[in-house]
């Protein structure tokens, strides 16, 4: 691009991204990805993150919820859709499944996902899904938790299962996690909405004791799957999901300190959080030079060789 006037001022990039529709520079986003050969990996987090500096409490405006795919094993962002307003995740979900190649991927999404046209959706292109089950599914998570109290109380004797126990340590802090699972068709009388669950393979429960001190918690947490894996891998899945939290919404949080954006005018603040997630990208893949995200974000200000390696990618895939 041929800058006679100089590099545009601040206002004129606010304006500019203000005007182009936000969910055209998402789908180019998800094609850019695609084209330089992302690997979406085994699963595929799903989950949403508000924005905190977009809200303007005078006018009675929530912050902008953008729901993101992101490749847990790669640690990358494949795609991302804002919600709309007066609108949830639900509505921004199935938009976010067509971008993707669902084949042979298995998708976790936390409970508001859990959905019978989401899991339809899913299967329909190929893939698979760990859904968790809270009370906007009443019936199922109901039949589930008194079909695994009733196990519990015969401690399964007889009952074809799976289990599987992990235990950590470490900074004071001792976390033990079981996981129990089963197929719940054999006893499918015992479960009022099991059919209407396209390709349900397994129930899952998960109870995560954790002990720092003296203070002990125990939370129980419930799940469906198409998958029918043991405990073992199951728990595995589950405890990957939370990687989109860790390795995403928390980054953007403290290296790129998203929540202090307040582009509010138009599209600006969903597309600026498009190239956000296209620097992160870019700066994961970067992997010859030392330090975290921040670090590398401050090496690129100051070292124009460094900084052109890491667009390398955006340039030959343009």
């Amino acid at each position: 691009m041929d800058l006679e006037q100089g590099i545009p001022s601040h206002d004129t990039l606010g304006r500019t991204f203000a005007m182009f529709n936000s969910e055209g520079f998402s789908r180019c986003f998800t094609e850019w990805v695609k084209a330089v050969g992302t690997k979406q990996d085994k699963q595929i987090a799903i989950d949403g993150k508000v924005m905190c500096g977009t809200q303007e409490k005078q006018l009675g405006r929530k912050g902008l919820d953008m729901v993101t795919a992101f490749a847990v094993e790669a640690g990358l962002s494949l795609a991302q859709r804002a919600v709309a307003e007066k609108s949830n995740e639900i509505t921004a979900i199935p938009f976010l499944l067509e971008m993707l190649a669902l084949e042979a991927c298995v998708v976790t999404i936390d409970a508001m996902g859990c959905q019978t046209e989401i899991a339809d959706q899913i299967i329909e292109q190929k893939g698979d899904y760990i859904l968790s089950l809270k009370g906007n599914q009443g019936q199922l998570q109901e039949d589930t938790q008194q079909m695994f109290t009733y196990f519990e109380q015969l401690t399964f004797a007889d009952i074809p299962h799976s289990y599987d126990r992990q235990v950590s340590k470490g900074h004071g802090r001792l976390e033990v996690r079981e996981c129990w699972t089963f197929s719940p068709q054999p006893f499918a009388e015992y479960f009022r909405t099991l059919d209407k669950w396209r390709g349900l393979k397994t129930v899952v429960m998960v109870r995560a004791q954790r002990q720092i001190g003296e203070k002990t918690e125990i939370e129980t947490r419930y799940f469906i799957s198409s998958l029918a894996a043991s405990a073992k891998e199951h728990l595995g899945f589950i405890r990957s999901h939370w990687g989109i939290e860790n390795k995403l919404h928390y980054v953007l949080d403290v290296a790129f300190r998203e929540d202090n954006h307040q582009a509010r005018l138009g599209h600006s603040a969903a597309n600026l959080a498009v190239i956000r997630k296209i620097v992160l990208n870019l700066l994961r893949q970067e992997s010859s030079a030392k330090g975290g995200i921040h670090a590398k974000r401050l090496r690129c200000g100051w070292d124009l060789a460094f900084r052109m390696k890491v667009l390398r990618p955006l340039l030959d895939s343009s």
